[in-house]
């Protein structure tokens, strides 16, 4: 049995060591729990870096290796390397998923990134920023159990930055908003006290904010591609074509993605109600529970909006992100059911063929 895992077993002793190599690839307690000594000494643990159409590379103490593709893994998932049989590694329990429903018509679930402990929501000082859009990062972060901070980029596209940062620090407490320049030196230090060694953290924003400038500045070099905006419509490039994870020298685990045009929730109400806890709160006074708070009788939300006390435009985001949850939720259930009957029909139909 080896003891390259034993750290992270339950009950072991702490000693003044120098930082194991695959906590700082993002491993902790958290994952060894799932497994013992050892397991975990003939399927070593190995993270998803990259995801790409033939495959997932992924990375462990002296392993790189490509995986086959697979639909219930994401970047930033941990699995447990089978070298012989590649396609039966074993996918472990997750301590956060960021997913949204995919773009377009279809109705699928898409998962983003998994075991993130941070994500930077990044906007910028032009059109790019928008409250509800920010409302809606902030829901998935919250439902994904996942720390969210904004960052407010390009403060030289702007005469006053306060505005910026006032309107990013009325959705939530609990959120911290900070403006920085993402080229300026001291980039990186102002975004250390959430990078720490073993922490994983993602930039999540539109094409064209720095997203990928910033995870320059914490990796300490210009080996991801960056990109500025359009000046006619100050619409971003996408630099970043696909979600990357990069381990960079400080150990901590930084996630680059590209731009997401469309972000649609899913299975995020608890995430949409502690953005609008306040709402959620008041809600909980009108005369029905299936208050709809536009006609109905004794609604507290109304008579709230009626006297100033809540904001309406605030309102109609917080009803909007409701109804599309509970539509996109309901939708993907529905899907999954059918296809679960599907494949019930199809074994039931392979059965009578061999028989």
């Amino acid at each position: 049995m080896s003891g390259k895992y034993d750290a992270f077993m339950p009950g072991a002793s702490v000693k003044a060591v120098k930082p194991d190599p695959l906590a700082l690839l993002g491993w902790s307690s958290f994952f060894s729990r799932q497994s013992d000594a050892e397991a975990l000494a003939l399927t070593p643990p190995v993270r998803i870096a990259s995801v790409h159409r033939s495959g997932m590379a992924v990375q462990g103490v002296d392993i790189q290796a490509v995986l086959p593709p697979r639909a219930d893994a994401t970047v930033g998932d941990w699995l447990l390397y089978n070298a012989e049989l590649p396609q039966d590694s074993e996918l472990l329990e997750r301590k956060s998923l960021i997913k949204r429903r995919s773009p377009g018509k279809d109705r699928f679930e898409q998962l983003i990134a998994a075991n993130i402990d941070t994500a930077f929501i990044v906007t910028s000082c032009n059109a790019d920023f928008n409250i509800a859009r920010l409302e809606r990062y902030v829901a998935l972060a919250f439902d994904a159990e996942v720390t969210p901070v904004i960052l407010i980029t390009k403060p030289d596209l702007c005469s006053d930055i306060a505005p910026f940062v006032e309107e990013a620090r009325s959705i939530s407490d609990l959120v911290d908003v900070l403006a920085l320049n993402a080229k300026s030196h001291d980039a990186a230090s102002a975004l250390a006290p959430w990078c720490a060694a073993g922490q994983t953290v993602a930039f999540l924003g539109s094409s064209g904010v720095g997203k990928s400038t910033l995870a320059n500045a914490l990796a300490g070099s210009q080996d991801i591609d960056t990109g500025d905006v359009r000046l006619g419509d100050s619409k971003g490039r996408h630099t970043t074509t696909r979600r990357q994870l990069h381990f960079v020298t400080s150990g901590c685990a930084v996630l680059d993605t590209p731009g997401m045009r469309e972000l649609q929730l899913t299975d995020a109400a608890a995430g949409v109600g502690d953005v609008f806890a306040d709402l959620e709160t008041l809600a909980t006074r009108c005369k029905f529970r299936d208050c709809a708070h536009d006609s109905e009788p004794g609604c507290a939300v109304k008579r709230a909006m009626d006297t100033g006390e809540i904001d309406r435009p605030r309102v109609d985001r917080w009803r909007k992100l409701v109804a599309e949850d509970a539509f996109n939720t309901a939708s993907l259930s529905e899907r999954k059911h059918k296809e679960k009957n599907l494949s019930k029909i199809i074994k039931s139909l392979d059965l009578k063929t061999k028989k």
